[in-house]
């Protein structure tokens, strides 16, 4: 009976032993055990070169990153500045993808618009800039612009093309796509002609050949100054105001060239005076938009 009881005292010791033993395991394997029984970093000792010299500012010892941070030993840290931000883009990509196509269309549409560098008013002189003589290499880097290298150079004969073919001339040509296609070669093949006799024109003279926006102010003084422009232009001083000898005479060349290829039987001075008489109201139109292109882009919300 004796060794009976021996027995199962000794079998309860180990049994609550072994219990023992087990929570101790089962809490030193806890995330929270581990981080709060972590022992805290000794602070090394400073080197001779460290110490403060007599004068210098002491530097603040950084201590214990698991103490001085604030946060409660097994807490989740919180989110830096802005990873809340990006967890909420992420979180709803496709109004992500949906907002960045509309700042891409935005940006399109706005440089689609924007008269003032785009396909229509070319190259000129703000109202804010002073006028430079242009030098040999200038004058023909403008002269591929606006002759062969941009689309403006195309859109515009197309324009004066499509016009050609609501009229019908020439009327030996049809009034389909291959009729348009015939005025728009002609208006085309004119127009290089016409422009190449004009810039070697103004580059003989030294005459200027970019339109200058007016430095006044008003719809009128501004309107008759883009009517002006087209008829005279600056020397090489920029001072001096002059008639467009060349660019009028680029036009009636350009309109006496044309006959070469246009059906029937035309007169050249007829075609090369005609021509002289749209470059008085082609031109102004353009010196009209080029001078108020700031206001158009502001009445379409551009700038």
């Amino acid at each position: 009976m004796q060794q009976e009881k021996i027995r199962g005292a000794m079998w309860g010791g180990a049994v609550r032993t072994l219990v023992v033993a087990c929570a101790v395991v089962a809490i030193a394997q806890s995330p929270g055990w581990a981080q709060s029984s972590e022992p805290a970093q000794s602070q090394p000792q400073p080197s001779q070169g460290d110490q403060n010299q007599p004068g210098d500012k002491a530097s603040p010892q950084k201590g214990n990153p698991s103490t001085d941070s604030g946060q409660a030993a097994g807490q989740p840290l919180p989110d830096a500045p802005g990873e809340s931000k990006k967890k909420e883009d992420s979180a709803n990509p496709v109004q992500a993808v949906a907002d960045k196509t509309k700042d891409v269309a935005t940006e399109g549409l706005k440089k689609a618009r924007d008269w003032e560098s785009g396909w229509i008013t070319g190259e000129y002189i703000g109202k804010n800039r002073k006028r430079v003589a242009l030098t040999a290499e200038q004058r023909k880097e403008i002269y591929l612009r606006q002759t062969l290298t941009t689309p403006e150079a195309y859109l515009k004969r197309a324009f004066a093309a499509g016009i050609d073919q609501a009229r019908g001339t020439p009327y030996q040509w049809d009034d389909g796509w291959g009729g348009y296609a015939e005025r728009f070669a002609s208006r085309e093949g004119q127009f290089i002609a016409a422009n190449s006799l004009a810039a070697l024109g103004n580059a003989k003279l030294g005459y200027e050949v970019r339109y200058d926006q007016c430095k006044c102010q008003g719809l009128w003084p501004r309107t008759r100054h883009a009517f002006v422009r087209n008829l005279v232009t600056y020397d090489r001083s920029e001072e001096h105001l002059h008639p467009q000898w060349a660019l009028y005479g680029g036009a009636f060349g350009g309109g006496m060239i044309s006959t070469a290829w246009k059906p029937g039987s035309h007169n050249p001075f007829a075609e090369g005076g005609e021509a002289m008489v749209e470059q008085v109201g082609w031109g102004t139109l353009l010196n009209f938009f080029t001078e108020f292109s700031r206001e158009i882009n502001r009445k379409q919300g551009v700038r």
